[in-house]
């Protein structure tokens, strides 16, 4: 049996937010000539590659708002697209602050504060993630983001960091996530790790093959409200 936490940190896109879904949903209402579902799926595949950058040092440090509208720039020349203003390219970077929870999501946060301190413990920048707060209604104790600590999950100043600030031992603190990198990499630091299925992360034409169970996961549950259950 695991001694519970104190404080639960939380990865946002995919685990707490429908980054795919919110997302075509607003090239859908733009209009734009594009499969919407694809346009998603590449906006999101830019992701990793543009953090890579950051964190080998080709460029600085860089926050999440920048590193999408680059990503934003390219795609918009892949699928060929020249008819957006600059107004509206900003608009619809800033689309990353208004993505919509999942069902389960603002329910089970509420549970989980009752007994445990919840954070973010997002790459996602502050402005971004106390914005994505307000028009989701999630109910955070802290924001905490990459940006404190100038460095991207899933180096270990992220997890470390966490339980620094709450001058908490590692394993006082756990890390829930649909990502299964983020949790191995927060197991390794000694933090305790909840997986969260969200079968639906990618889209409706996206099954995900990784939704078992792990060594590195102290808890698998398939929301949020199960892991609060589970934790009752």
């Amino acid at each position: 049996m695991h001694t519970k936490p104190q404080v639960i940190a939380f990865d946002i896109f995919g685990t707490v937010v429908d980054w795919h879904g919110s997302i075509s949903a607003e090239v859908q209402k733009l209009q734009l000539p594009v499969d919407a579902n694809a346009f998603a799926t590449a906006w999101r595949k830019g992701y990793q590659p543009a953090m890579g950058r950051v964190r080998s040092g080709e460029l600085p440090w860089t926050k999440i708002d920048d590193l999408h509208r680059m990503i934003l720039d390219a795609i918009l020349n892949d699928f060929g697209i020249t008819t957006l203003s600059e107004s509206s390219k900003r608009h619809l970077n800033l689309v990353w602050h208004r993505l919509n929870p999942w069902p389960d999501t603002v329910r089970g946060l509420t549970q989980l504060k009752s007994n445990f301190t919840i954070v973010t413990l997002s790459n996602g920048n502050l402005g971004l993630l106390a914005n994505m707060a307000k028009n989701a209604s999630l109910p955070w104790d802290l924001i905490l983001s990459a940006e404190v600590f100038k460095h991207y999950k899933p180096d270990p100043e992220t997890y470390l960091g966490v339980a620094e600030i709450f001058d908490l031992p590692p394993h006082a603190v756990m890390l829930a996530a649909a990502h299964k990198d983020d949790l191995l990499a927060a197991h390794n630091c000694g933090l305790q790790t909840a997986f969260i299925e969200r079968p639906l992360e990618f889209g409706p034409d996206h099954t995900r093959q990784d939704l078992h169970q792990e060594s590195f996961t102290n808890y698998h549950a398939k929301d949020i409200l199960d892991l609060a259950m589970q934790l009752s």
